[in-house]
């Protein structure tokens, strides 16, 4: 995770990329940026002032990098009869579509291509049945729901209460400002499916992008990403509420579900790119990439090194602007493989394996180490039996790596939104600081369960280790010139008194609560704002202990 953008800048001079991705298309890498009409002096022409305010919160100057490539070298292929695809600033490259082996020959020979290999030719091999391995069930199938809490979350209530994400939900922290760029497959009925009615109601959806077609998003394809969707923003209250059902949103299509080549990573890069440019916070990636329908494009274990799968390289740059990448480890755990895939390797991004409903593995998910053994995935989430809402709009179950991704993403969206100062890095290193694993993390379960509540504090600058087997409070302002504001932290539900006393241990004030639900309570004391300016004990009487902390009153 500590990669700087120059050690990623030597990483794309050295590499050398596979030039053909798919039947007909071809990824070409340019020499230099010599002539771009764009500067680094005017980011405003390529960058939107979303993304240059994530840049100056954290501190990332503009660079080569961003640069769009220089237009006259796509010109330059097009009046050779091929067509342009996609674009890459961040590779210098483009990717094309011919079938002319001539044109290959003469683009091969220009001054400003880097490199352009002899073309191999195509060789196909197996599909998988089902690329994304999911499976689904109905939501009677499944047991052990948890109460609700201020969301009425229905059947989503045990995958987000596991990880205390209720913890932020409680406190109002529901992704408000947050943007989540969302590359999947497609996103079947998103537009007429009343779990996302909230979603479009309130400007949620900030725009979209086919980049397999290259058009606007038609809602008609492929049902992978509205599914992924519903587990972040779904909003049907007492059936499914999604783990950042206030967040924004970016809708990507950068998968071709109906075949498996190298082009859908270019995609990926170009999908990550325009994340970047209108200044998306996190992205979700419920993909993952390892064996193609033409073998000869397979990654291998080895390439699972964190710099070699350009999808993955392409992750890592996305950190270094300031995105915080969430991926899924993939669903290869039973298999002969059984590795996380690609980019779920890269060190920067948060990758996130599967557990059921009781925190056990799933066996499905894929594993860790990477080839250079670091740890992989990261932390894990409910990837068996996920609750999700269909394209008919109805709550059912799935399982997947694919459903685990988005619901951390959420979540993770909603611990940022508490602290924006906290750079991508240090909001993974807060996730991994407070999960079950944490001291011991493995192959399989990576760091473990995250506790979004432990995490928060963690980002507040609270250290975790004082949530003793009870309680813990605090009490802020402190000194306070009018009312006191008591966050309370509770393992059980129970009856409680606060109360306020003199210096001298007089009681001056005392009122009983009832902690709704375990986590963070949040309590108003108003009438402090009314006692004379001094010295007092604000005191916390539970079942089974006291707790007391000094406080001061002070005048405006």
């Amino acid at each position: 995770m500590k990669k700087t953008a120059m050690v990623i800048v030597i990483l794309l001079l050295a590499f050398q990329a596979r030039p053909q991705t798919a039947p007909g298309k071809y990824w070409i890498q340019f020499t230099d940026k010599a002539n771009t009409p764009f500067t680094i002096n005017h980011p405003h022409d390529f960058l939107s002032d979303r993304a240059l305010e994530r840049r100056v919160r954290y501190h990332i100057s503009i660079n080569e990098q961003d640069l769009p490539i220089d237009p006259s070298y796509p010109d330059s292929l097009r009046r050779m009869g091929v067509t342009v695809l996609n674009r890459s600033k961040w590779f210098n490259a483009v990717t094309i579509y011919t079938t002319d082996t001539g044109a290959l020959s003469r683009i091969r020979q220009l001054s400003f291509v880097r490199q352009l290999k002899s073309v191999r030719s195509f060789k196909s091999s197996h599909l998988a049945n089902d690329k994304f391995a999911s499976e689904f069930t109905s939501v009677s199938d499944v047991v052990g729901q948890t109460d609700t809490t201020v969301l009425q979350y229905g059947q989503a209530s045990r995958q987000i209460g596991m990880l205390n994400g209720h913890i932020l939900h409680n406190q109002g922290f529901q992704g408000q400002g947050m943007v989540i760029a969302v590359l999947d497959a497609g996103f079947r009925n998103l537009n007429i499916n009343h779990a996302f009615d909230t979603l479009w109601i309130r400007n949620q959806v900030l725009g979209n992008w086919d980049f397999v077609n290259n058009k606007p998003v038609v809602f008609d394809g492929h049902s992978h990403g509205a599914q992924v969707m519903s587990i972040m923003g779904g909003n049907l209250p007492t059936q499914l509420v999604g783990s950042a059902p206030k967040a924004s949103y970016y809708l990507l299509i950068t998968e071709d579900a109906a075949t498996e080549y190298l082009v859908e990573e270019d995609n990926w890069v170009a999908g990550a790119e325009y994340a970047d440019s209108v200044g998306a916070d996190l992205i979700n990636s419920s993909l993952g990439y390892s064996e193609f329908d033409d073998a000869s494009m397979n990654h291998t274990y080895a390439d699972m090194n964190g710099n070699t799968a350009r999808i993955t390289i392409a992750a890592d740059i996305a950190c270094s602007k300031g995105i915080l990448v969430v991926s899924s480890a993939a669903n290869e755990g039973n298999k002969a493989w059984h590795y996380i895939t690609a980019p779920a390797d890269a060190d920067s991004i948060l990758t996130v394996g599967a557990v059921d409903s009781l925190g056990q593995y799933a066996p499905f998910s894929s594993t860790g180490p990477t080839y250079d053994r670091r740890v992989k995935p990261n932390i894990v989430g409910q990837g068996l039996y996920t609750a999700l809402v269909n394209t008919d709009g109805s709550v059912i179950r799935g399982s997947g790596t694919s459903f685990s991704s988005p619901l951390i993403c959420g979540l993770t969206a909603c611990l940022w939104q508490v602290n924006r100062s906290r750079s991508p890095i240090e909001i993974i290193q807060a996730i991994q600081e407070s999960a079950s694993q944490a001291n011991s993390p493995d192959s399989l379960l990576g760091y473990g369960i995250p506790d979004y509540g432990k995490a928060l504090f963690l980002i507040q600058g609270i250290d975790p280790i004082r949530l003793d087997n009870e309680s813990l409070f605090r009490v802020y302002p402190n000194p306070c010139p009018d009312k006191l504001i008591v966050d309370f932290y509770s393992h059980d539900r129970q009856d409680i008194t606060v109360e306020l006393l003199s210096a001298t241990g007089e009681l001056l004030y005392t009122k009983p609560v009832e902690v709704g639900y375990t986590s963070i309570n949040r309590m108003e004391i108003n009438e402090f704002q009314n006692f004379p300016n001094g010295v007092y004990f604000l005191r916390i009487n539970t079942k089974t202990a006291h707790h007391q902390q000094r406080v001061v009153k002070i005048s405006e």
